[in-house]
């Protein structure tokens, strides 16, 4: 793809055209939602993550700093290059405060930089690569919902606590599965258990059966992918055909798994897996009151990825009003010296390096019979200290943060 095909791509993809000169003096605050709106994240992040920013910009009081907020959005078509044509021109010429969402790592770190260069706020949902605030870390840009040692962490250990002591990976091939995998076997491997292998395959496989059947043959206690969608669910619907994870001697893991997906895949199918989750719609009242109006609205119950999306638009614009400016460095200081408070992120801090530690959930899916109803999928095992999940911040490798 060419230069003149990028400006066009990121044109369509973009959707919205630039203000005046005239216009832009006068813009209040404008926030774009950069997401996947036809592909393999669209569900877990897409017209879901454009909601949830609404429901933020609402409960914010619809305007701020007395101009009503304006909300854009962009499809970055799962395309780093897209994706960043997408940032530099909306906070080039389209004078946007904050971008928000970016599923895929390898897109969100795009952005990153491009947001760095410009030095315009980034708020990502949906990246989840733990280099996003570790050596890439940047004053401008924050990882709010999860990262890869998060949620490896909490799947690992809990199989680990379960008596699993070997493990073979199946990863795709791009940043986060390379992430995750890597925080996985450091994990199993300080506890004392083994990883006895692994297999590397293109995203977006089709076929993984040769990878399972390697997995199966390895004689490994758990199967795990450390795949997002579409190959997480192509890894569990494929792996029942081999019966792995049914009732077997070996388990079937995914470290990451939204609950769009388990709704897609089935509970016959998927029940029992074990999954690190952010966010479960049915944990409390809270969390069911805001899904039930999402839900309203988007015909779905909300990912993680979603609700992250509403809590990260949510604390920037209070930051915006407390602050009476937009200024990037003022607010993101005024977020950083601010707990998270709402039904996600429930007294969450924001540290130097960008990462938002909150607590997680383990789940596991139900099975059918137990479920009381279509998105009834999660028997809620534990809650996760985000102290114990996240990364230390000390050993990140984040050049902001003293050693």
């Amino acid at each position: 793809m060419n230069r003149r095909q990028l400006l066009a791509a990121a044109g369509a993809a973009a959707g919205v055209t630039a203000l005046s000169g005239r216009a832009r003096a006068a813009a209040g605050v404008k926030i774009g939602v950069l997401t996947d709106m036809n592909a393999a994240s669209r569900d877990m992040s897409g017209p879901g993550s454009v909601v949830a920013a609404k429901l933020a910009i609402a409960d914010a009081g619809g305007a701020a700093l007395g101009m009503p907020i304006e909300l854009i959005v962009g499809d970055h078509q799962m395309k780093p290059d897209v994706g960043g044509m997408v940032a530099s021109g909306w906070y080039d010429t389209q004078d946007v405060d904050l971008i928000a969402d970016v599923p895929f790592s390898a897109v969100g770190l795009a952005v990153q930089n491009i947001s760095r260069s410009k030095k315009k706020l980034f708020i990502t949902s949906g990246t989840g690569a733990d280099e996003f605030t570790g050596k890439f870390c940047s004053p401008y840009s924050f990882q709010w919902t999860f990262d890869s040692t998060a949620l490896a962490n909490g799947t690992a250990r809990a199989l680990l606590n379960r008596g699993a002591k070997s493990f073979y990976f199946i990863t795709p091939d791009y940043a986060f599965g390379h992430s995750m995998e890597r925080t996985a076997t450091a994990m199993i491997q300080s506890r004392g258990g083994t990883v006895v292998g692994h297999s590397v395959y293109p995203y977006a496989t089709p076929d993984l059966s040769s990878y399972l059947l390697a997995a199966q043959a390895s004689g490994a206690d758990v199967i795990a992918t450390c795949a997002g969608p579409p190959d997480n669910i192509n890894f569990i619907k494929q792996a029942a055909s081999f019966a792995i994870g049914q009732g077997g001697k070996q388990q079937l893991a995914a470290l990451l798994g939204f609950i769009n997906d388990i709704h897609a895949i089935g509970l016959p199918v998927a029940k029992g897996l074990v999954v690190t989750t952010s966010f479960y719609w049915d944990r409390d009242d809270a969390t069911r009151a805001w899904s039930q109006r999402f839900f309203k609205e988007n015909g779905k119950m909300p990912s993680m990825t979603q609700v992250g999306v509403y809590s990260g638009v949510l604390h920037y614009l209070k930051a915006v009003q407390a602050i009476g400016s937009k200024d990037p460095e003022a607010v993101a200081a005024k977020m950083r010296a601010t707990k998270v408070d709402d039904m996600f992120g429930r007294g969450g801090t924001l540290r130097a390096d960008g990462l938002m530690v909150h607590d997680l959930l383990l789940v596991r899916v139900k099975p059918p019979e137990k479920s009381k109803g279509e998105w009834d999928l999660y028997d809620v095992l534990e809650v996760i200290p985000g102290e114990t999940a996240f990364p230390d911040m000390k050993t990140a490798g984040c050049p902001l943060v003293a050693g």
